[in-house]
């Protein structure tokens, strides 16, 4: 492996996560390593291993998960996968989910469950701590302030290094903000949708890191304006949303996920492009309707 190619996902720089985790700025999300529906085991397992090593030798030093993805697969196969973890290696889970069938997904974000959620992914991952650990999404059940107490208390027993939030309000951050440091958001986010626009301005005024999910959103069927600059820059869509995303702000750290090597390699490689300038305003004056969309 060229050393070339082993700095590709740092090619768009790095961010340092909580102040003391820097991380490249194409990360991975692994939520797509698991069977249909999120569910089960790939059908694929010996591809989905060899995609999450595969991004480790391209430099991908984020890796995202979710204990509610499979539930547990994800979390098993990075394990298995990776461990013992390179010493750069930054794992971000979360809790907040439960499953109880393929593409199914009910709220459990209370106290109780939170703990135990923690323990199960401390033992999949092999881990003593976790390096950041996210509220999957608010229950509207459990009062907020009451969830992220939770986390701060694991925070403070040493389980857990630094907390994010995933699926929330600038509001929610704000509270959570009142109790605990909050090193990361993950919300939806992509070129073809923008709701969560000023939770990115947010997140770049408090030096806060922002994961999209669903980074590439409907790219590959997007307005003819990414189509043309991807033409002109001899690049993919998705590469090209990507870059977009990249340039839109430095607290930015795209999480894409696939379970294909190629489209893995295909997605680092963006970490690379830099679009004009001109191309970046063109491209940020299109609008589209929010995606409906599920991560």
């Amino acid at each position: 492996m060229s050393c070339a190619h082993a700095l590709q996902a740092a090619a768009a720089g790095t961010f340092p996560i909580g102040g003391d985790l820097t991380v490249s700025r194409m990360g991975y999300g692994a939520m797509r390593v698991t069977g249909a529906g999120i569910w089960g085991p790939p059908a694929d397992k010996a591809g989905a291993l060899a995609t999450l090593r595969r991004a480790v030798e391209l430099g991908v030093n984020l890796v995202d998960t979710a204990d509610s993805y499979g539930p547990e697969t994800s979390e098993e196969l990075i394990a298995e996968a990776l461990y013992p973890y390179p010493a750069d290696l930054v794992i971000a889970t979360k809790g907040g989910w439960e499953r109880p069938g393929p593409g199914q997904w009910t709220h459990n974000a209370s106290p109780k469950h939170l703990a135990a959620a923690l323990e199960g992914s401390l033992k999949r991952l092999r881990l003593d701590r976790i390096d950041v650990y996210q509220l999957h999404v608010p229950d509207p059940a459990v009062a907020f302030e009451a969830s992220i107490e939770a986390l701060a208390k694991l925070r403070e027993q040493g389980k857990i290094r630094h907390i994010g939030l995933s699926n929330v309000t600038r509001e929610h951050i704000e509270r959570a903000r009142g109790i605990v440091p909050i090193v990361s958001v993950q919300n939806r986010y992509s070129f073809a949708d923008r709701e969560s626009d000023f939770i990115v301005d947010y997140c770049e005024a408090n030096g806060i890191a922002f994961l999209p999910w669903a980074p590439i959103g409907q790219a590959r069927t997007a307005h003819e304006a990414i189509r043309q600059a991807a033409e002109d820059l001899k690049a993919a869509p998705l590469q090209v949303a990507l870059a977009w995303l990249l340039k839109r702000s430095p607290v930015i750290v795209p999480i894409p996920g696939t379970a294909s090597i190629p489209h893995l390699e295909e997605n680092v490689a963006a970490a690379a492009l830099k679009l004009p300038q001109a191309v970046y305003e063109k491209l940020s004056a299109v609008s589209h309707p929010p995606a409906s969309l599920r991560g």
